[in-house]
């Protein structure tokens, strides 16, 4: 057996967790389109990356750092988000995500799902105003964070929030960088697509502490180190991307790069060692 490209060692392993992979499901659980969105801003000589680190509490990989993100719903892609976005379009979501143009949710749906957790989780907005200049943050303008509020408890539509603010989505600052898709051996799935969105230097979080315990601007490399010694627990697709970033030394660095990107498909699968289990990324892409 060839050696794994990653491995988790046995006590960082929910109780019972190696011994579960080795039992595929005859059936394994349908993926749920799912989107992650990578907030990027400059910083001193490197891009800085936003981590929140999941409460203990939550109910996808409590206690680790990742990125912002969450479920995609068809409603993302919405006639009234559509029509407040600049620098995207339903048919360039299609082509460059290699969709179906009649999957459901379309492509689009993914990128804007995206942008609308960040604001959710975080309070940052991917959007500017009527003028050019970026969205007003949750954390420095008081009604940006009464319309975070409302979105989260189901008060206010995006379309709503975005006309509040007097704002548009900006499609240009976002790229879509990954797609992973949980082994198959999990009992709860995500196909999920991966975008990198540039904001302001001065971008700071407002979490939704439901579900995030903390949050930290760092640069990729600092997160490994961290990673590396037990400090930072991150599960492998983030992992993954901070090892990708790390070699861009600003936002708009890695925008134009990855915009010439062919990105594939990639589906783990997980094998039990000893001490721990590996984790294995097939050498061609994945469906």
């Amino acid at each position: 057996m060839s050696e794994p490209d990653f491995i988790i060692p046995g006590d960082r392993l929910p109780p019972g967790f190696a011994e579960r992979i080795e039992q595929l499901p005859e059936v394994p659980a349908v993926p749920r389109p799912a989107a992650t969105i990578v907030l990027t801003r400059p910083g001193a000589g490197a891009l800085e990356v936003l981590l929140l680190k999941r409460s203990r509490s939550a109910g996808f990989v409590p206690g680790a750092y990742v990125f912002p993100g969450g479920r995609v719903d068809r409603e993302d892609a919405s006639d009234e988000i559509l029509d407040r976005v600049d620098g995207l379009s339903s048919e360039d979501a299609t082509v460059r995500l290699a969709m179906d143009r009649k999957a459901d949710p379309p492509a689009v749906a993914y990128y804007l799902a995206a942008m609308r957790e960040a604001f959710e989780e975080t309070g940052i907005l991917v959007a500017r105003r009527a003028d050019g200049s970026p969205a007003p943050d949750a954390a420095a303008d008081a009604e940006a964070l009464r319309c975070r509020d409302d979105l989260l408890a189901d008060g206010a539509s995006f379309s709503g929030v975005l006309d509040r603010l007097g704002c548009r989505l900006d499609g240009e600052s976002v790229e879509y960088i990954a797609h992973w898709i949980t082994p198959k051996v999990e009992p709860r799935r995500y196909d999920t697509r991966f975008f990198l969105a540039a904001v302001p230097e001065s971008a700071q979080p407002v979490l939704h502490t439901a579900e995030i315990s903390d949050s930290v601007w760092t640069t990729p490399q600092a997160a490994l180190d961290g990673n590396s010694d037990g400090t930072f627990p991150m599960i492998f697709p983030t992992i993954k991307t901070l090892e990708d970033l790390s070699a861009f030394s600003h936002p708009s660095e890695a925008i134009e790069a990855y915009r010439s990107h062919s990105i594939r498909t990639i589906l783990p699968t997980l094998v039990r060692i000893q001490g721990g289990i590996g984790i294995k990324i097939p050498e061609n892409d994945e469906g």
